[in-house]
């Protein structure tokens, strides 16, 4: 395996943290449809719930280095 230079680093953090902007979006929307549908007791969404903070821990950690939404 070679090694990333520093530029190609930075682009693959900025890629992890667009993507987990984008699947924090998802899983939000994603809990909104099961919710109208009364089906936020069910497993699907308490899995989802799940997901949802651990993406959440994800992105705050990010921003705590420093890196945020723009």
């Amino acid at each position: 395996m070679c090694e990333m230079t520093d530029e190609e680093r930075l682009a693959a953090y900025d890629r992890m943290y667009a993507d987990l902007l984008r699947e924090r979006e998802k899983v939000l929307s994603d809990m909104d449809k099961l919710r109208a549908a009364g089906k936020n007791r069910g497993a699907t969404y308490q899995q989802l719930l799940a997901q949802k903070l651990t993406v959440q821990d994800l992105i705050r950690r990010f921003e705590l280095y420093g890196i945020k939404e723009t």
